[in-house]
């Protein structure tokens, strides 16, 4: 890719907390000093969870904050639509070509199913690993639409797959031992993270991902889909997670404070952001 353009890419499951405002202020930088472009992308196929009064608050956020983006869902672009749950016919295009590439398969195997496979307990800390006695012998190369049905992706059993993050230096996971075969279409008729990120990167031309170092196992999983396209992966950037005051790491579902919260306390953005010029 000649240009270099970075994103951010918000899922509006509730109020963005101040871990991911240091994130994305991390890419808006890495886009500010090479003079290039930046784009906003709602990743709101969470349906459940996903609300639209949250999309409109974490705009609003975010600019409070100081991030500014050059394309999105509220200034448009050369890539619209920035927001996922429009953008279904595009992921259905991208499981036809999984499909006819065979690397997916149609698994109609619970949740239930692959915990009773394993020989061990799980921690539910780790990753649970898809039992490779459960895949099926064949591909079907001659589904036309994915159905109401999970699809996961074969891993390459044993298989390292590394990459070299811009922040943590070289990375490396062992399919099949870190991670096992993944979900890349759910029952309920959307793609899954895995997928839809992938697909959206590619498509929107997306040079360097910037996020949380949490998602380095994401990444791996990723870079076989990028394979399998045919497509060459951006770079990654991934960040050190922000704990809270109890040293747990921010996150929705543990009530960490909101940007919201913070701007109506009266704090001031520039004083947020400043000690996160040193992880640059």
């Amino acid at each position: 890719m000649a240009a270099y353009r970075g994103r951010i890419a918000p899922t509006p499951s509730g109020h963005l907390h101040l871990g991911h405002g240091r994130t994305f202020w991390i890419a808006q930088q890495r886009a500010a000093q090479r003079g290039s472009q930046l784009l906003l992308r709602n990743e709101d196929l969470d349906l459940e969870h996903c609300k639209p009064q949250f999309a409109a608050d974490m705009l609003t956020d975010l600019r409070w904050l100081g991030l500014r983006w050059d394309e999105g869902p509220d200034v448009g672009g050369p890539f619209a639509p920035y927001v996922q749950s429009q953008r279904l016919s595009h992921y259905h295009d991208v499981w036809r070509q999984l499909v006819a590439r065979q690397v997916i398969y149609l698994c109609r195997h619970s949740r239930r199913d692959v915990q009773q496979a394993l020989r061990a307990p799980h921690d539910e800390q780790q990753e649970m690993i898809f039992p490779p006695k459960l895949r099926p012998r064949d591909f079907d190369r001659n589904c036309s639409s994915p159905g109401e049905t999970n699809w996961r992706f074969r891993v390459p059993d044993g298989r390292a797959i590394s990459f070299v993050d811009q922040r943590m230096g070289p990375v490396s996971r062992t399919a099949g031992l870190d991670f096992g075969d993944f979900l890349v279409w759910r029952k309920d008729g959307f793609p899954s993270y895995e997928l839809a990120v992938v697909a959206d990167d590619c498509a929107m031309r997306i040079s360097e991902v910037v996020r949380g170092e949490d998602l380095l196992t994401s990444t791996a999983r990723q870079l076989l889909l990028y394979a399998a396209l045919h497509e060459s992966p951006p770079q990654f950037f991934h960040c050190p997670l922000l704990l809270d005051e109890q040293g747990r790491r921010m996150a929705k579902r543990s009530q960490s404070k909101s940007i919201r919260q913070l701007r109506a306390e009266g704090h001031n953005p520039a004083e947020l952001v400043r000690p996160w010029a040193a992880l640059m």
